[in-house]
């Protein structure tokens, strides 16, 4: 079983989906969409098997960062 997508996707198993992993277990973040920044963290979380999207990130420019990564 691959541990990431990433790891998935050298193996050739195109329909991985990554656990559900409780939203207390990793960090949200306040970097936009879009922004290097974002993309990093993305990356990051792809890299170690979590879900790319956390329901607290931000998601648009009006939308307070709140101090977050």
């Amino acid at each position: 079983m691959p541990e990431s997508v990433l790891d998935a996707i050298k193996n050739g198993c195109w329909d991985f989906e990554p656990e559900d992993v409780n939203e207390d277990n990793f960090d949200s973040t306040g970097a936009l969409p879009g922004t290097g920044k974002k993309l990093s963290i993305l990356a990051e979380r792809a890299s170690l098997g979590l879900p790319l999207w956390h329901p607290a990130d931000r998601k648009t420019y009006d939308d307070s960062d709140n101090g977050l990564k």
